[in-house]
């Protein structure tokens, strides 16, 4: 995994709370608040940053657009950094791959890869599909930080 481990190590820390960046079409950073953890790509099986968002999300209509972010997670005053190329994966943005039923378990990947833990699993799938959830995946490029 090389630097995204590092990444990987700090997400515990904080309950996977990282920042994620996004473009603007006006060339301004939109940034908010997620959770994300580092999982195995579902197509690739690279090492990948993973996070859900919200199907009428500003990041995801820029991510759908300019396909590139960069997320920060920090612990402590030790934090790490991820930047590279965006893969979607959601009902509205199918990744070849990856079906319906390959989406549903891949939700709960990522969320369980940020440190999330569910007592009702089939309740989590109604909600990740009546908000029409999609899975984020950022290819690490660059990976930055102090936490080495």
């Amino acid at each position: 995994m090389g630097g995204v481990a590092e990444f990987a190590k700090l997400v515990p820390g904080d309950h996977g709370l990282c920042v994620v960046s996004t473009l603007r079409a006006d060339g301004t950073i939109q940034s908010s608040v997620v959770n994300a953890g580092v999982l195995a790509h579902p197509v690739t099986g690279e090492q990948v940053v993973g996070l859900v968002a919200g199907g009428g999300t500003r990041k995801l209509a820029n991510l759908r657009v300019r396909p590139r972010a960069s997320v920060v997670v920090r612990a402590g005053w030790n934090w790490a950094g991820v930047e590279g190329a965006v893969e979607l994966a959601g009902p509205d943005d199918p990744l070849p791959g990856v079906d319906a039923e390959r989406l549903r378990l891949l939700l709960r990947e990522v969320f369980t890869a940020a440190g999330g833990t569910h007592d009702d699993w089939p309740v989590y799938d109604r909600v990740m599909a009546e908000e029409r959830r999609t899975v984020v995946l950022v290819t690490p490029e660059r990976v930055w930080g102090n936490a080495g």
